[in-house]
């Protein structure tokens, strides 16, 4: 049943029993504020039977105490603590300071039903509507967009371990439905070696350079892993179709067969490791979610990446999401400033962003939804030769003038008539190419240049001439805005994951989220960013 937070003061509150003590302007006062107004117990309602069972502990306690956790960067066991010793806690909270207000369980349950519940945005829309109310959220919003990389929770393996691992979930699955301790079924089986140490590379006691003894060792563990999966098949074949056992199993093989296609290729001369790595491979059976990602060709991760609107007047984040470690930083952006206009009411006038977000299927998307998109166009490179942009495209004329002033033919893509033929690019004659005093700088081969039209030639064209001139220097300014958001979720913890999962780790991103916004507004009326002393 749902708990109330009564709105009456109590005489053995933090400020009547210790006033003073907890800093004027800090972080922890502002919460203490905005009791009864940032959280009510009447809006997770729906998380608690209307008439059975004892009253719960105030849901608000527990979303103000989540909101506490990211600010201060602690654990469940941590937070559970200072709620029951830290004065600056009990005054945000608004409890007793003899009073132990949750327990560790309470919290991490509250927690999930936010998750399950599908209320994990509710804490992130409330700083919206605190900014909305506030008056700093305007009618009309210049977006900043951008990502960050974030480590995943789960253990990163090598072939060989990724596989020992998904050989231990199937018979840890097996075992269960057996009823039996995996280190007993494991022994039936003469599979002790999956789980007789950390690493199952490790214990292998083997000469690493022996080819063929690297060999052995992969047939066997492929060996081990095609038997598991048959028996997979045959205990699923006992058990009814959906059922609670019936998913464990079909989870567990699932996983390991994920690693067997991903990393090993099959031949008649047995199994081998696969050469480089698949696209979209999954490092870590423990987190499967995690994704090999890069934000740039140096800079390489596992996980998932953070991605974020910013109103660039404000500061204030908008919206938010987390996509696959292995996405491209465009991907879903329309979604997020359609996101950003649903959660602040306010209108998006223009999005700003970096070259990652400045492709032509983007500013296609943007335009096709009448949406104005501000971002550079990658630069062009054709490995020290000429790039295309050094040659004067005409679209409407469909012509094309190179560095040495010559005129090129136009091709067109295959059509049944004149008026279906699409713009293809263009071909310069071999004869015009060889006789050019600047060959050297412009092709390679023996034939002569050719310049491909992108489909979206005449948006990027449009792009690239914007960036040239002096009315772009103000968008460039405003997309450090987000740059500067990015860094202060880092503040809040966000390069590493907190927990398995992309669903879990957007939760987190949420809280960041919630808390930098609302420091931001306790800022904007005094108290001093991020403080937190006493």
């Amino acid at each position: 049943m749902l708990g109330r937070q009564t709105g009456q003061r109590s005489l053995f509150e933090v400020d009547f029993q210790a006033p003073g003590l907890v800093r004027e302007g800090s972080f922890y006062r502002f919460l203490a504020s905005q009791r009864g107004k940032l959280f009510r117990d009447e809006d997770f309602a729906s998380l608690y039977h209307g008439k059975l069972g004892r009253p719960s502990v105030p849901p608000s306690i527990l979303a103000t105490a989540l909101v506490l956790q990211t600010y201060d960067r602690v654990s469940d066991g941590e937070a559970t603590e200072r709620a029951s010793f830290d004065l600056r806690w009990k005054l945000a909270l608004g409890v007793a300071l003899d009073e132990v207000p949750f327990a560790k369980s309470t919290l991490q349950l509250f927690r999930a039903h936010l998750l399950v519940h599908e209320l994990a945005r509710l804490a992130f829309e409330r700083s919206l509507k605190a900014a909305r109310n506030r008056g700093h959220l305007k009618g009309r919003m210049r977006l900043a967009v951008d990502t960050t990389n974030v480590f995943g929770r789960g253990a990163v393996k090598d072939t060989y371990n990724l596989l020992g691992d998904g050989i231990v979930l199937v018979m840890r699955a097996l075992a269960a439905q057996e009823g039996m301790v995996v280190e007993e079924w494991a022994a039936q089986g003469k599979l002790e070696r999956y789980l007789s140490g950390s690493s199952l590379k490790g214990e292998a006691n083997l000469d690493w350079d022996d080819a063929e003894a690297r060999k052995r060792l992969l047939r066997e563990i492929v060996a081990d892993a095609d038997g598991l999966l048959e028996e997979v098949r045959k205990a699923r074949g006992k058990l009814s179709e959906g059922s609670e056992e019936d998913q464990a199993l079909l989870a567990a093989a699932e996983t390991l067969s994920q690693v067997l296609l991903q990393d090993i290729d099959r031949s008649e001369a047995g199994p081998s490791l696969h050469e480089g790595v698949a696209k979209g491979r999954m490092p870590s059976v423990h987190d499967p979610e995690v994704r090999h990602g890069h934000k740039s060709a140096s800079k390489r991760f596992d996980g998932h990446k953070a991605q974020i609107a910013v109103d660039t007047d404000s500061q204030i984040i908008t919206a938010v999401a987390v996509l696959a470690g292995n996405a491209a930083d465009n991907e879903g952006t329309l979604a997020l400033v359609e996101a950003s206009e649903e959660s602040t009411e306010a209108e998006v006038a223009e999005t700003v962003a970096d070259c990652a977000f400045g492709d032509g299927q983007t500013r296609a998307a943007f335009a096709e939804a009448g949406r104005e998109l501000v971002a550079k166009v990658p630069a062009m490179r054709n490995r020290g030769r000429f790039p295309k942009t050094a040659f004067v495209i005409d679209l409407e004329a469909q012509t094309c003038i190179c560095p040495a002033k010559e005129a090129g033919d136009a091709r067109y893509h295959k059509a049944e008539n004149d008026q279906d033929r699409q713009l293809r690019g263009f071909v310069f004659a071999t004869a015009t190419c060889a006789a050019c005093s600047l060959r050297s700088q412009c092709v390679g081969g023996r034939l002569g240049r050719t310049v491909q039209v992108h489909p979206q030639e005449a948006l990027l064209q449009k792009a690239r001439a914007f960036q040239k001139s002096p009315a772009f220097r103000p968008f460039k300014a405003a997309r450090q805005v987000a740059e500067h958001r990015l860094a202060r979720l880092v503040q809040l913890g966000i390069r590493q994951a907190r927990y398995v999962g992309r669903a879990k780790t957007l939760f987190q991103l949420l809280m960041a989220a919630t808390v930098a916004n609302l420091t931001l507004i306790a800022g904007l009326e005094g108290v001093p960013n991020g403080q937190s002393g006493t």
